[in-house]
């Protein structure tokens, strides 16, 4: 499984790298965002990732994947509306308050940051078990990508290297094998 792993430290970059910046308090700003195929192509990344690292963990530490899975079962719903809801809205005159209302539904939100979490946790058994700096790197990554949501554009893309590295590294590391074999 080093090839999803590696694929999905990729499009962990791309998430941030490829994702359009612009104020999207403003109407002008959000449609801009929010309406360019970019957009579309950045969230993807980001679910096609949580995707394969959860295929990718079944490889490493069963436990840890089925912790993961749960997370990114929570947490790909809100993606989807992200990504897909407000690209199709994107047009609206009054689109920063629909954008808001999809955000910050109370019954989305929660299941997002739970997910987050909950994937987070599968990558702390991650490194928990291997002990080895390419599953801390994995796991920081993974641990941090809910506060990346509340920094700047460079700070999530700094983030988004930081996961790539992570994942690449842990996909090339030897010690995942052994962990398979080990007893848990």
């Amino acid at each position: 499984m080093r090839i999803p792993l590696s694929v999905a430290g990729v499009l962990f970059l791309l998430y941030p790298v490829l994702r359009p910046w612009h104020d999207e308090t403003t109407t002008s700003g959000a449609a801009a965002a929010m309406g360019s195929t970019a957009w579309v192509v950045a969230h993807l990344c980001a679910m096609l990732g949580f995707v394969l690292v959860a295929l990718a963990l079944l490889d490493i530490h069963r436990p840890s994947a089925i912790t993961f899975w749960i997370g990114a079962g929570l947490t790909l719903p809100y993606y989807g509306a992200e990504d897909f809801g407000l690209h199709a809205i994107a047009a609206q005159p009054n689109l920063v308050d629909l954008a808001g209302s999809v955000r910050y539904n109370p019954v989305a939100i929660t299941m997002f940051g739970l997910g987050l979490l909950t994937m987070a946790a599968g990558a702390v058994m991650v490194a928990i078990r291997l002990r080895t700096v390419p599953a801390i790197l994995f796991a920081t990554g993974f641990v941090l990508f809910l506060p990346q949501f509340f920094a700047p554009p460079a700070v999530r893309i700094v983030h988004g290297v930081l996961l790539a590295v992570g994942c690449v590294w842990l996909a090339s590391s030897p010690k995942r094998v052994e962990a398979v074999l080990s007893p848990a």
